[in-house]
């Protein structure tokens, strides 16, 4: 049998170009179909889009009709389509299969702009004098919403269910951190992104990336059985910080530069090729100095979030995340694996009750922390609460590390995925249940 890059290698030019062509625009059909017909359900029943895009990868996806499979799942695209694609190609659908993996990264790689431009947006209407105005509270409910998950799922694999203490260390940093892009994109939808409420757990979100990328670090160093030093750790907080402050300062000075250049530019897309800069100049410093690109591309919004161009940078980057974050969204869905579900095969009832514990402790941990900080006036601490329950792609990440270093059990991973399952399905709607259909009173918003 032929290896995989033989396959490709005995088929013409031609041949390649129109699968390839194939694939990458059938894909982009099927998400958007398939998401957009569903959102248009989630909407009539007034629940959050963004579930409805979730809703749609799992119909597509491992635990659906395998038209839109991760390479990096055990699932195989279906059969069907790879024969329909290999009979437009005129190749065989082995050969198909081959392309589609060499292919994914591509798709992969929009749906990262995505999440970029839905941070940069979510930046971009935050106001900054309110943004540091809850920073006291952000802090104190990023802390908690952390410390809780981490210590309470920790110690009750550990003494409860007796799972060895790396595996449950992994599991408890597993839930520690918050899908800041789902909780940005169901307080958008809602209308309470710039009420108080929406700007601590924006806030709180931000922080949890950090506290969860510095976590990260020190669990992978233990999992990977390297002398351990605190250097590392530290310099990576520091790095975190820095890059807060200066994102800060810069939101405050730099608005004014960037309005002289984009007033001297005349050709067309100016004032969106410009933000696009800031965007990717943002994500590439956050990435450079060790921190996810997604906090460079929040940071990006904020900078540019006193611009006199404001209003024309939304309107510029709101197509982009209407196209884009659904693909974002849509994947998250594909790669999650349902058949987890399943009690009456044996295989799973072990991880089902260990998933139940998981998601208790992951709900109860991130809840408790909307009731952890001080306000002088009120706010509705159920909804901060609700929106840092999310894991979604973060805690997706945690489970394909620990799959990959090979140091989680089949139950303990698959307790993991309906946990990051639970909390990315469980926070939309119960968001929407929670938050009031009409808006509050003036008197209880955030001063503009």
């Amino acid at each position: 049998m032929l290896p995989p890059l033989a396959l490709i290698a005995e088929i013409s030019p031609h041949q390649l170009e129109v699968a390839e062509t194939l694939l990458q625009v059938g894909r982009f059909l099927v998400i958007f179909l398939a998401a957009r017909a569903i959102a248009e359900v989630m909407v009539r029943l007034q629940l959050p889009t963004i579930l409805g895009e979730l809703v749609a990868g799992v119909l597509i996806g491992v635990s659906g009709l395998h038209l839109i499979v991760p390479p990096d799942t055990q699932a195989q695209i279906s059969d069907a389509l790879l024969s329909l694609l290999g009979s437009l190609a005129e190749i065989r659908p082995e050969e198909v299969a081959e392309i589609y993996n060499e292919t994914f990264p591509s798709l992969q790689a929009v749906s990262q702009i995505g999440l970029f431009a839905l941070l940069f947006l979510t930046g971009l209407e935050s106001e900054l004098d309110e943004l540091v105005a809850v920073g006291v509270q952000a802090t104190t409910v990023a802390v908690a919403g952390v410390v809780l998950p981490f210590a309470l799922g920790t110690a009750g694999l550990y003494y409860l269910f007796h799972v060895p203490l790396i595996p449950a260390v992994f599991a408890g940093a597993a839930m520690t951190a918050t899908s800041i892009g789902i909780t940005a994109s169901v307080f958008g939808e809602l209308k309470w992104l710039k009420r108080k409420e929406g700007q601590i757990v924006i806030g709180a979100a931000v922080l949890d990336d950090i506290l969860g990328i510095v976590i990260l670090a020190v669990v992978v160093a233990i999992v990977g059985g390297g002398s351990f030093s605190i250097g590392p750790v530290i310099k990576l907080g520091l790095a975190a910080v820095a890059f807060v402050a200066v994102a800060l300062v810069l939101s405050r000075k730099a608005a004014p530069a960037f309005d002289w250049v984009v007033d001297q530019l005349k050709a067309p897309g100016d004032v969106a090729v410009a933000s696009f800069v800031v965007l990717t100049l943002c994500c590439f410093s956050a990435q450079a100095i060790g921190l996810e690109a997604a906090l460079g591309a929040f940071a990006g919004g904020l900078i540019l979030s006193a611009s006199k161009h404001t209003h024309d940078i939304e309107a510029a980057v709101k197509p982009l995340v209407a196209l884009f974050a659904t693909v974002f969204f849509v994947l998250i869905g594909t790669g999650m694996d349902l058949s987890v579900l399943n009690p009456l095969d044996p295989a799973n009832r072990e991880g089902l009750i260990v998933a139940a514990f998981l998601l208790a402790v992951a709900i109860a941990g991130k809840v408790a922390a909307g009731w952890s900080y001080l306000s002088p006036e009120p706010t509705n601490r159920l909804v901060v609460g609700l929106g840092m329950m999310p894991r979604g792609e973060v805690g997706l990440i945690f489970l394909g590390l620990g799959s990959q270093a090979g140091i989680l059990t089949p139950a303990l991973e698959a307790a993991i995925l309906l946990m990051v399952i639970g909390t990315t399905f469980l926070a939309p709607i119960l968001l929407r249940v929670v938050i009031p259909s009409e808006p509050e009173p003036l008197a209880q918003q955030m001063p503009s």
